[in-house]
């Protein structure tokens, strides 16, 4: 089964980076991509369980990945699917267990590219991970 990406990234080259690294571990399809808090709020509200993870940075080119994360856990599918993972470069200790506490499944710094991938490979067949 496809696993549908949505990406809330500010930097278009990641957008390809992140999209080729899905590929290369798995059947991974991005539905969507945006660069603001209030694009990702909108595709998010608009798009109710047609994502199975949500990759968000935290700082955008207008707003916060922080807000972003309880939405997506909001519009996650009925059925609780929607795997809400955090990859930033301004992911500390104290962000990390902040991110946890709105909703996100798991934080990676973008230097743990690997691990963010490895966490995606156990994605495997299903549409997403328990929450």
């Amino acid at each position: 089964m496809t696993i549908r990406v949505f990406l809330v990234e500010d930097m278009k080259p990641v957008h390809a980076i992140v999209s080729d690294l899905l590929a290369s571990v798995g059947d991974f399809r991005l539905v969507n991509a945006t660069a603001t808090e209030a694009e990702a709020k909108l595709w998010l509200s608009e798009n109710h369980g047609e994502w199975d993870l949500a990759i968000v940075d935290l700082v955008l080119e207008q707003g916060t990945g922080m807000a972003v994360i309880p939405k997506a856990r909001e519009y996650a599918d009925a059925r609780g699917n929607g795997n809400v993972v955090v990859f930033s470069d301004y992911a500390s200790d104290g962000i990390h267990t902040h991110c946890r506490k709105l909703g996100a499944d798991a934080v990676f710094l973008k230097s743990q590219v690997n691990d963010l991938m490895q966490y995606c490979s156990q994605l495997g067949g299903r549409a997403a991970l328990p929450a």
